[in-house]
């Protein structure tokens, strides 16, 4: 068995090795999962939803809490029309929360019927774009990791996601629409 394990070369062995999924890269489509908007009852899919035109899906870690209502969600809010001008006209914000709290939360901050709260209930959609991280010790379940997706019929144009998850800098409507 040693001279079987010498023989094989380090390339082959190098395969074996897992590595952790990327984010959404440039040109990868969205994940066709189902999502909630408004009430149980209304499964949505982004997959869908950003299939033609040009969409933002602005992944947050809670909604309520503290830095997506003060800041991160409101930048883009106060920054739409910016967005508009470079042809974005749909905007998605999606948590791992319940729907009732995202209408709710949308309601709140008063925004424009073209900011849409998306509630990804069973974080089907995190877990396919790799959003999620583990928040269990003050969440009690995974959330998204601060983030911003610019999308072109269907496909990631950029991701922008917060080094530590919870920031707002590099996810910052300020940021994101220079690269828009």
């Amino acid at each position: 068995m040693f001279a079987l394990k010498r023989s094989i070369p380090r390339t082959f062995t190098r395969g074996f090795k897992t590595s952790t999924p990327a984010f959404l890269q440039a040109g990868d489509s969205i994940p066709a999962t189902a999502v909630l908007e408004g009430s149980p009852g209304n499964s949505v899919n982004l997959a869908d939803e950003t299939a033609v035109g040009k969409s933002v899906i602005i992944g947050v870690p809670g909604a309520f809490s503290p830095a997506c209502s003060a800041s991160h969600v409101p930048g883009f809010i106060a920054k739409m029309n910016q967005f508009v001008t470079k042809g974005y006209d749909k905007f998605f914000v999606v948590a791992h929360n319940d729907v009732f709290v995202m209408k709710a939360w949308g309601a709140s901050l008063d925004a424009p019927d073209q900011v849409r709260f998306i509630a990804d209930h069973k974080g089907e959609f995190g877990k396919a774009s790799d959003l999620l991280f583990d928040a269990s010790k003050f969440f009690g379940n995974e959330r998204y990791k601060r983030s911003a997706i610019l999308v072109n019929n269907g496909k990631v144009v950029k991701t922008f996601v917060e080094p530590d998850n919870v920031s707002v800098d590099v996810s910052s409507a300020e940021k994101v629409i220079k690269e828009a």
